[in-house]
């Protein structure tokens, strides 16, 4: 390879389609991620989560997860060699070489059991790292019966409470606890640290998150191994430390969640401020032409097909396609008809 070759391919610049990138989790799903992107569906219905763009590892995993370049470069590995042109100035110097983000696609196949995560504060003094795991949905698909989820305690609960129903695993207990809610398509859910929470059958989202794999997982029983998988490697009479105790009703549940379905603007934002320090995220409704600021961003296209154009070059897009596109691509164009999410890192200076 010549100088320049190596020069030229050190600069971020082309947006980059990614394939699937489905560890195996503990849960059942998958199917819907199959169908989305036109595959049939996998035989093993262990892979209801694809990681996508990502730099993070499942916890105590070593590279377990991690997104790998069509050139056989790992992402992480890309975004270390050059954080500037793949995340901007800004953003670089801030962060440094951490992308701030991990996108997923989730499909439940069954209930996920109750669990939470650590705050930022919680994980730099316990897990000795700068991010927690706050977390949005954004609901692309519900089917069955009832799809919903369910999010934070219903009334105050104390922390003994709370440590009885995970020594005695009382599972009706702790769901019963949580507020219930119906979702469909098009709403979205704002998830922050240390929120008990669940996830219904038959909800299939958009994830955003903070970029670890950290869990504390209330209801261990009948979905981990064991009790030790559960508590970080901390014992749980630690990590339940991180669990919000306070109960969550009326208009302070309500600003967690959004109703988006109705709304069929070019650019629709998907999180209210309250996301800004840990990510942001908007539906895109290409109907011709659509312009896109310089960004760091993750595009995961729902439905229709077209182009996204930009200073790195030209991509087709489809329904199923997942892109991670660097910063140095500068500003980008869709052409065509399409329905897609574009993830995108934390507001610098908004605080976290």
């Amino acid at each position: 390879m010549s100088p320049a070759d190596g020069a030229e391919r050190s600069t971020a610049r082309e947006p980059i389609e990614l394939p699937a990138n489905q560890p195996k989790q503990f849960y059942r799903g998958g199917a819907s991620i199959a169908a989305l992107r036109g595959e049939p569906e996998a035989a093993a219905d262990y892979g209801p989560e694809d990681w996508v763009a990502s730099t993070t590892t499942l916890f105590g995993r070593d590279g377990t997860g991690l997104s790998t370049l069509p050139d056989g470069r790992l992402l992480r590995d890309a975004v270390a060699a050059d954080p500037t042109g793949w995340l901007g100035p800004a953003h670089a110097a801030e962060f440094g070489a951490d992308t701030a983000l991990l996108v997923k696609l989730l499909d439940a196949g069954q209930r996920l059991p109750v669990h939470c995560h650590p705050s930022n504060s919680f994980a730099a003094s316990h897990l000795n790292c700068r991010h927690g795991k706050t977390e949005s949905w954004v609901v692309i698909g519900a089917s069955g019966p009832d799809p919903t989820v369910y999010v934070g305690f219903r009334e105050d609960v104390d922390a003994a409470t709370v440590e009885r129903w995970v020594s005695t695993q009382d599972s009706p207990a702790m769901l019963g606890a949580l507020n219930a809610v119906p979702v469909r398509a098009g709403d979205t859910v704002f998830v922050p640290a240390g929120l008990p929470h669940a996830i219904g059958p038959g909800v299939f989202i958009v994830e955003l998150q903070q970029p670890t794999d950290f869990s504390v997982t209330l209801e261990w029983q009948g979905f981990l191994d064991n009790q030790d998988a559960g508590h970080l490697g901390l014992g749980y009479p630690t990590a339940l430390e991180c669990v919000d105790l306070a109960g969550w009703t009326g208009d302070r549940l309500d600003s967690l969640v959004r109703h988006t379905h109705d709304r069929a603007d070019p650019v629709v934002p998907l999180f209210s401020s309250q996301a800004d320090p840990f990510f942001r995220a908007d539906r895109l409704h290409a109907d011709g032409e659509l312009a896109l600021d310089a960004s760091f961003s993750v595009l995961v296209v729902l439905s229709g097909s077209g182009r996204l154009r930009s200073d790195g070059g030209e991509l087709a897009l489809h329904q199923g396609s997942t892109v991670v596109v660097p910063h140095a691509a500068g500003e980008a164009r869709v052409d065509g008809d399409l329905v897609a999410v574009r993830c995108r890192p934390p507001v610098i200076g908004a605080g976290s």
